[in-house]
């Protein structure tokens, strides 16, 4: 369980640093676009985010595996 948690810390951790890598500038043209959504837009992309997140460990550990 740990070893699972740790493993998609770090994943999170290598796709947001590639992120700020390879398009610093894009990145800031995205937060300056998330900055004026509406308090709800946002709210919604999060979770939007998180259920296709929670579909994903869903899939990987109960359909594939």
């Amino acid at each position: 369980m740990i070893t699972d948690l740790l493993t998609g810390l770090g994943l999170v951790a290598v796709i947001e640093g590639l992120v700020l890598a390879l398009a610093p500038l894009r990145f800031e043209d995205i937060l300056e676009t998330l900055r004026q959504m509406p308090v709800q837009t946002r709210r919604n992309i999060g979770l939007a985010a998180v259920a296709v997140g929670v579909a994903l460990v869903w899939l990987a550990r109960y359909v594939i595996a």
